[in-house]
């Protein structure tokens, strides 16, 4: 799609928010200027990334939601672990946990001092669709007092694991 036919489909939804996800949205070179027009025409933009690309070029004004890979992933060595460096009070970082290995690798970045600083910083603990059980993935925050966010894929539990949006 063009850029143009893209913001007039967003401006058909009467919604002032809008996050870009799917795979890695950062692999497509147009997505910052994207993320650059929907800011200029007033939305608010999330975007959410696999924490493998560099986020440095994004607009100042984009919520970025930097996704830190866990070892269930296969692909923990993948993280760009510079973007710690860029993030601001009102981004966010997500751990996708599958298992207590997950869960302890997450507690331990937590300790990293580009984390540690960013007081404010929001952290989402996300349990594998299906695979990490809700209720002891939650204890084990609790029982730590960790200050994060228990985040679930809501969009799956309503509308089902293979389900797209728009």
């Amino acid at each position: 799609m063009f850029l143009d036919d893209i913001l007039g489909t967003v401006m058909g939804f009467n919604c002032n928010l809008v996050e870009v996800t799917g795979g890695e949205p950062l692999i497509q070179r147009e997505t910052p200027d994207l993320i650059t027009a929907l800011i200029k025409n007033r939305y608010t933009v999330l975007l959410e990334t696999n924490g493998t690309q560099d986020i440095s070029m994004l607009h100042k004004k984009c919520i970025r939601i930097v996704d830190i890979k866990c070892p269930s992933s296969g692909m923990k060595h993948e993280t760009l672990w510079k973007n710690l460096d860029y993030l601001v009070s009102y981004d966010q970082l997500k751990f996708v946990i599958a298992d207590r290995e997950d869960y302890l690798y997450a507690k331990t970045v937590l300790d990293n001092p580009a984390i540690k600083r960013r007081k404010k910083l929001a952290v989402n603990f996300s349990p594998v669709f299906n695979e990490m059980d809700l209720k002891e993935l939650a204890s084990w925050i609790l029982a730590d007092h960790l200050r994060v966010r228990f985040h679930i894929q809501l969009h799956k539990y309503i509308w089902g694991e293979h389900a797209r949006g728009v």
